[in-house]
C-alpha cells in the first residue's frame, strides 16, 4: 500500500499556494520572541535617539552622540530650550499653532474629498455595467504613471490666470480665474488630483471582491444603485476607506514640495519648520523637537484607525 503521507515537496507547494498574508503571518509566528523584540528595538532606537537629542543643548549635540546623554554625569545637558525656542514668535515666520491650523485646512479636505469621490467611482467601475467601463478604468489608473512634477507649471498657470484657448483672434475661456493663487485651496485641490487615481484603484479592487450575492439580493428587493452603495458597499468597504485615509492624510500632512510651490503665505507646518531652521541650517537643533511636534497628529490618526487600517491592508490576502 502506497504511503499517503505528504512529502516535503507537497508541503512546500501547499505553503506557496496559501495567500500572501497567511504565509507572512505563519512565518512571523514561527520566529522566536527574542528575534521579534530585537526587531522592535532596532526599529525604535533611531526615534529614541531623536527624542533624547530634542532635549539636549546645542553644544552637547555638536560634540557627542545622543547615547552619552544617558550617563548620569551628562544629565545636566538636558534642557527645554529647544521646545521653547520652537514655539517662539519670529519675524516673517508663521507660529506653530498658526501653521498647524494651516496644515489642517489643507489636510482635512485633501483627505475627505478624494475618498468620497473615489468611493462613488470605484462602485461604478466595480458594479455598474456601462459601455467603455474597462477603458475608462484603465485610463484613470494610468494617471498613476504621470509624474506629479510635470503638472506644477500648468497648475500654477491655472490657479493664477485660469485656462484659455486661443484660435486666431478669438479666445475661449476653458476655466475661469477663481482666485485660487496662494490659497490653501490650491494645495488641497492638487492633493485631491494626485490622490484620486490611487484611491479609485484601491477601492475598486476592494469593492469588486465583495460578495456578489448580497448585491443581487438587494436588487431583488428593489434597491437602486444609490441605496446599495450607501447601505452595503460603503459599510463593507470601511477597512479599505480607512487604509486610504491614513495614507492620504500622511501624504498631505508631510508634504513640503506642493505647499512650498503653491503657497507664499499661510504656510503649513512642514514649510514653517524649514523656515525656522534657516536657509543654512543655523538653528538645526530645532529639527529634533519639530520632528515630534509634527508627528503627534499622524500618530493619533493612525492609532484611531489602526484596526481598520490593518484589515484594509490584509483584505483579500487571507481566506478563512
Amino acid at each position: 500500500m502506497a504511503d499517503s503521507s505528504p512529502t516535503p515537496e507537497h508541503e512546500a507547494l501547499a505553503t506557496m499556494s496559501q495567500p500572501v498574508g497567511k504565509r507572512l503571518k505563519s512565518a512571523f509566528s514561527n520566529l522566536p520572541a527574542w528575534v521579534l523584540w530585537g526587531i522592535v528595538i532596532l526599529w525604535t532606537v533611531p526615534t529614541f535617539g531623536l527624542f533624547v537629542s530634542s532635549f539636549r543643548e546645542v553644544g552637547a549635540i555638536n560634540t557627542s552622540g545622543w547615547w552619552t546623554a544617558l550617563s548620569p554625569t551628562n544629565w545636566s545637558d538636558f534642557t527645554f530650550e529647544n521646545y521653547t525656542e520652537l514655539f517662539e514668535e519670529r519675524a516673517g515666520v508663521e507660529t506653530i499653532p498658526g501653521a498647524t491650523l494651516n496644515s489642517l485646512a489643507i489636510v482635512i479636505p485633501a483627505t475627505i474629498i478624494p475618498i468620497a469621490i473615489a468611493a462613488i467611482a470605484a462602485y461604478g467601475f466595480a458594479w455598474i455595467d456601462f459601455r467603455g467601463r474597462n477603458w475608462l478604468f484603465v485610463a484613470t489608473v494610468s494617471m498613476l504613471a504621470l509624474p506629479n512634477q510635470m503638472t506644477f507649471i500648468p497648475l500654477l498657470q491655472l490657479f493664477n490666470n485660469g485656462a484659455h484657448l486661443t484660435f486666431g483672434s478669438q479666445t475661449f475661456v476653458l476655466f475661469p480665474d477663481l482666485g485660487l493663487a496662494n490659497t490653501p485651496a490650491a494645495v488641497w485641490l492638487t492633493h485631491i488630483a494626485f490622490g484620486l487615481p490611487l484611491a479609485i484603484f484601491l477601492l475598486h479592487n476592494y469593492m469588486s471582491q465583495l460578495p456578489k450575492d448580497i448585491f443581487e439580493a438587494a436588487r431583488i428587493d428593489g434597491a437602486n444603485h444609490f441605496t446599495i452603495f450607501w447601505r452595503l458597499a460603503l459599510p463593507l468597504s470601511r477597512p479599505a476607506l480607512a487604509a486610504f485615509a491614513v495614507f492620504q492624510f500622511l501624504w498631505a500632512w508631510n508634504d513640503f514640495l506642493v505647499a512650498s510651490i503653491f503657497l507664499r503665505d499661510n504656510e503649513p507646518l512642514t514649510v514653517t519648520l524649514v523656515n525656522m531652521v534657516g536657509q543654512f541650517g543655523d538653528d538645526f537643533q530645532l529639527l529634533f523637537p519639530a520632528a515630534f511636534v509634527i508627528m503627534v497628529l499622524p500618530l493619533v490618526v493612525f492609532f484611531a484607525l489602526q484596526k481598520h487600517f490593518v484589515r484594509g491592508l490584509l483584505a483579500g490576502s487571507v481566506k478563512g
